[in-house]
């Protein structure tokens, strides 16, 4: 079988790395220290929260770059709230907002308004001037049970998009089928994916250790020290720690040269999907 390594023009045991920063649009602390990793040549792509205060802000500053849709279903910060593009009673708790877990949005929300209120984001995207590069999903629910991933996948083809996608190990912890039925629908999607929680550091520094031949996808939360932050994010130190670790040295970018990673973006991905 062919590789996606050799399918994207390496040879087959090459190491590729995304390193994406998720949460574009959240905070303006967010838009400043993704920016700044982009800046730094370390971040390869990022992903907006398109119904976030601060995605719209993002647009000019992004402009060209490798930058998808972070599908937003969930709004989980007590005191920092976003709604959603569309009506969508079932998406929203009693204060109007989204939902704070995804185990509420499950066992509310109707199926019709999810694919309303994500295809309605992307298209909000691209009416920005957003070049969409692929599609990932806020906290997971769209990519961790079967009919929200229909969903997903649904909208990766019809936008002709790539999809981050959960671990194998995680799949079969959650007894699903969604690499499978991806690659059966022609949909491109990393070879592997590191889950690590915000400010994680450590998790990282041990993929990149340890990484593999193929296509590895690491993410981060960067966001600099604000006053706003610090309000808005009860996990606002280990966002700033992810900020360090992207843009001080040594930091990522030296891990990922020692282990001889090549860095690419979602792009080359999008590129492959829509030749094919």
């Amino acid at each position: 079988m062919v590789t996606l390594a050799e399918r994207l023009g390496f040879a087959a045991d090459t190491r590729l790395l995304i390193v994406h920063c998720d949460d574009l649009g959240s905070t303006r602390s967010a838009n400043v220290a993704i920016r700044e990793a982009f800046d730094a040549s370390t971040a390869t792509s990022a992903s907006l929260m398109v119904p976030c205060p601060w995605a719209s802000s993002a647009v000019a500053t992004f402009a060209g770059e490798d930058v998808g849709v972070h599908l937003t279903l969930n709004a989980e910060w007590e005191a920092y709230r976003w709604r959603p593009l569309t009506p969508a009673p079932s998406l929203r708790a009693p204060d109007g907002g989204f939902r704070r877990t995804v185990d509420d949005l499950w066992a509310h929300a109707d199926l019709d308004e999810v694919r309303g209120e994500c295809r309605a984001q992307i298209k909000q995207a691209f009416t920005w001037g957003i070049d969409v590069t692929h599609l990932d999903s806020h906290m997971g629910p769209l990519q961790l049970r079967a009919d929200y991933f229909e969903i997903y996948l649904e909208l990766a083809r019809e936008f002709a998009l790539p999809l981050r996608m959960v671990g194998a190990s995680m799949e079969r912890a959650f007894g699903l089928a969604g690499r499978k039925l991806a690659r059966a629908a022609g949909v491109i999607f990393p070879d592997h994916f590191v889950y690590a929680d915000v400010g994680s550091r450590t998790a990282i520094e041990h993929a990149l250790r340890e990484l593999r031949p193929g296509v590895t996808e690491v993410y981060l939360h960067p966001a600099v020290d604000t006053d706003e932050l610090r309000a808005s994010h009860p996990d606002w130190a280990n966002r700033v720690a992810d900020h360090a670790f992207l843009t001080s040295e040594p930091g990522l970018r030296a891990l990922a040269e020692s282990a001889g990673a090549r860095l690419i973006g979602f792009r080359e991905l999008r590129q492959l999907q829509r030749g094919a």
